[in-house]
């Protein structure tokens, strides 16, 4: 098993879940079940299936939760830009996170392209 800890893509992606959460404690409070559960969630979701993912057995899984986890970044990708349509996010706080969405983003994608070969021992 992968130390899912271990993991610079998990590692990046726990980083903007935790700047997700302070940023949208920021936001109006009428958002809490629209986009601040959403943004959550999908943050959140990428670095649960990373930790899912390299807790399984096979380059497979790992590549299919990595994914799974690729999706959520982009749906976090159109959180954060409606988001900064309805003035909710400053044009400097949005870059900072779309540049921290972008980078976790990297990496997860690297791991995915490398899951199959790491994990056959390649």
């Amino acid at each position: 098993m992968i130390p899912f800890r271990r993991l610079k893509a998990w590692e990046t992606s726990h980083h903007l879940v935790l700047a997700i959460y302070t940023e949208t404690r920021r936001w109006p409070a009428d958002e809490r079940f629209g986009l601040i559960a959403q943004a959550r969630r999908a943050a959140v979701s990428v670095t649960l299936n990373l930790a899912e993912g390299s807790a399984r057995l096979g380059g497979r899984e790992l590549r299919r939760f990595a994914d799974i986890g690729l999706g959520s970044l982009a749906e976090l990708c159109a959180l954060l830009q409606i988001a900064l349509d309805l003035g909710y996010l400053a044009p400097e706080e949005w870059q900072r996170l779309e540049d921290l969405r972008n980078l976790a983003g990297k990496l997860v994608y690297g791991l995915a392209r490398s899951a199959i070969r790491v994990r056959s021992g390649s």
